[in-house]
């Protein structure tokens, strides 16, 4: 089958795509990778939420897919909005990789004592912190207040860059971002050996909705689903599905912080842990369940009681890109 695939132009981006299009070129077809702009691409100063939160980094690859431009798009799938355009279907949900973030530093404002310790952010008082995620600036708050948070837009290499030239003391980025990218041969090197690099437990510093997973968009009905069965990892569909039942949920727009994160425990039962942001006060629920649909209604019943709020602003859930 000739499968044409719709991908963002960055380097994260490209080495998800690529990884694909080898999988698929192994089971027989003729693959061909098209470059589409996104408007989160194009505009790399301006905060999510000016440009359009929902969807910012996949509007223009969905809009290529329904009009038949592409077969196929390959998205991280924390960039997909809750609800799907109609005619389009996730079709399958590769093998997750590490889906918790990563505190990166300059060697110099990392305490040693702290680091030794296992402190979960072992840095120096006042250390200013790059991030874009309103998620991550509201753990950052409630676990590191002293820290002044500064935003930082661009792909996984610029905004390396940016650390190792300042301002930026530490920044925070996906763990599956910095995996992807290392493992990809036609990715430039990152050069992490020259920084302090610190896995943040998934269980405290809960991450995005879907992190580390990729999204196989296709259309409704289309022949290319059968191409896409061989890569669909059952297990990161389950869980992956119940962190997406929760964002669904809590419909969360810019201004609400939002994180979930969904493991299996002992017995195959699912343990999903979330967390939420409303006027300040950090929300934490953990809870188990034996389905992705029943966890998530759980969870989602304890968020709502603690805000008193009811269903949140409309929007999506805003994350980095990256």
């Amino acid at each position: 089958m000739k499968i044409r695939i719709g991908s963002r132009g960055s380097a994260l981006a490209l080495a998800q795509t690529n990884a694909v299009a080898r999988d698929l070129r192994g089971h027989g077809h003729d693959v061909e990778i098209l470059i589409i702009q996104t408007a989160g691409d194009r505009d790399k100063s301006a905060k999510f939420a000016d440009i359009g939160a929902p969807g910012v980094f996949v509007r223009e690859i969905e809009a290529a897919l329904l009009g038949g431009d592409v077969d196929l798009a390959v998205h991280s799938y924390k960039d997909l909005p809750s609800r799907s355009p109609q005619g389009l279907v996730v079709g399958a949900v590769p093998e997750r990789i590490d889906p918790a973030d990563r505190l990166v530093a300059r060697t110099e404002f990392v305490t040693a004592a702290s680091a030794s310790a296992g402190d979960l952010l072992p840095l120096v008082d006042g250390a200013v912190v790059g991030t874009a995620s309103e998620r991550r600036r509201a753990l950052l708050r409630a676990l590191r207040p002293d820290l002044r948070l500064e935003s930082i837009r661009g792909n996984v290499p610029t905004r390396l860059d940016k650390l190792r030239a300042g301002p930026y003391q530490a920044i925070v980025l996906a763990a599956a971002g910095l995996e992807r990218l290392e493992r990809d041969a036609d990715a430039p090197p990152l050069g992490l050996g020259e920084l302090v690099n610190i896995r943040l437990d998934p269980t405290v510093f809960v991450p995005s909705p879907a992190q580390g997973a990729i999204a196989l968009q296709c259309r409704e009905d289309d022949p290319v689903q059968a191409a896409l069965e061989p890569l669909h990892d059952v297990d990161a569909a389950l869980l992956v599905g119940a962190e997406r039942e929760l964002l669904r949920l809590v419909d969360g727009g810019c201004s609400l912080p939002f994180g979930a994160w969904a493991q299996t425990v002992a017995g195959g039962r699912l343990e999903l842990v979330a967390v939420l942001e409303e006027q300040g006060r950090l929300i934490r629920v953990r809870q188990h369940g034996a389905s992705p649909e029943e966890l998530a209604a759980r969870v989602w019943a304890l968020l709502e009681a603690e805000t008193g709020a009811g269903r949140a602003q409309p929007g999506e859930q805003v994350n980095d890109g990256e």
